[in-house]
């Protein structure tokens, strides 16, 4: 059976959401954000790659990457940084701060989220949510590759009407309450705001746009990708997957190769030793099982393969990210 590649791709790469800060802002304000790579060790410390992003929630502002101009911001609208680029928010473009690392240092002492008040002496003239998203950068998620540095999506007007408007009012009840369950409550939304988020730039790519979620949306190529994610174990063969989406070999491989960027067979060993590299973070499986669960019959071959393209062996790698993700940072 066929799956939604966008969603088990998600799975697989275990995207999880946190709402860290909910600010109060008074003209003049800035809050500058180092690298994610900065700060990720404190507020998601288990998470390969961070994604930083910030919801309006009241008023305007200005927000963008440290090195471009800034875009304008109004309540409703939701900017993100995928790739954890630093970046500016603040109440004029072109405004600059130091980054304070003490504040995501004291994040793990604090129940989440935590209001901050930046500005002058005035009364609040924004209110800003700002959170993080959290996913498995390798051995391969072509789905970060395919985002660019910056995504806004402007609600505005619809904020009342939209599901959106729904995860706003949450932000703000549950920080301002911060009542028993509300940071799992806030990484679920943030969650699937980001999806939507995704799904919404999905479907503004121009036509002539390349890129994993670029195939998604072509007919046969998308059709492949969710064949190869819903059954990765099945010893496919180019000859088999082309006759499934109604092409050639040459034709289905030309094409896959011009939006994926490589070939379906490529795609599908890159794609096992991601789904692999999952199983192995839980600590549950051995990975006899696992190997079985991604098409290998041999174990000895499993373990080349995922030498050769994760760079380590399997156990190496699962005593790696366990260790991870019980450290605590400095």
């Amino acid at each position: 059976m066929a799956a939604d590649a966008l969603s088990d791709l998600l799975r697989t790469v275990r995207l999880t959401g946190a709402v860290f800060f909910n600010l109060d802002v008074s003209e003049p304000w800035v809050a500058e954000a180092p690298a994610a790579t900065v700060c990720r060790p404190f507020v998601m410390p288990a998470a390969q790659h961070v994604i930083e992003f910030h919801v309006v929630t009241k008023g305007s502002c200005w927000g963008g990457l440290v090195d471009q101009q800034s875009i304008r911001l109004r309540a409703g609208d939701v900017i993100i940084f995928p790739q954890g680029d630093a970046h500016v928010i603040s109440s004029a473009p072109g405004m600059r701060a130091q980054p304070d690392i003490a504040l995501y240092q004291g994040s793990e002492r604090t129940q989440l989220p935590f209001s901050l008040t930046l500005g002058g002496k005035g009364p609040p003239t924004a209110q800003v949510v700002c959170g993080f998203l959290g996913c498995d950068s390798r051995p391969f998620n072509p789905l970060l590759a395919a985002m660019p540095r910056i995504l806004h999506l402007q609600e505005g007007a619809n904020l009342e009407n939209e599901w959106l408007g729904h995860f706003i009012r949450a932000a703000i009840e549950e920080s301002q309450k911060k009542r028993a369950g509300g940071e799992s409550i806030l990484s679920r939304l943030s969650e699937l705001m980001f999806v939507e988020v995704v799904r919404r730039y999905l479907a503004s790519l121009p036509d002539e746009q390349i890129g994993w979620l670029a195939g998604l949306r072509d007919r046969h190529v998308g059709q492949a990708l969710n064949m190869l994610h819903g059954r990765p174990a099945f010893a496919w063969t180019l000859e088999q997957l082309a006759e499934e989406v109604g092409l050639s070999r040459s034709a289905l491989s030309e094409r896959f190769t011009h939006f994926v960027g490589v070939p379906p067979m490529h795609y599908l060993a890159q794609w096992r030793m991601q789904v692999a590299a999952s199983l192995l973070s839980t600590g549950i499986d051995n990975v006899a099982h696992i190997a079985a669960q991604v098409g290998y019959d041999s174990v000895a071959a499993f373990n080349r393969t995922f030498k050769k393209m994760v760079g380590t062996p399997p156990a190496t790698w699962r005593r790696a990210q366990l260790a991870n993700r019980t450290a605590k940072p400095a």
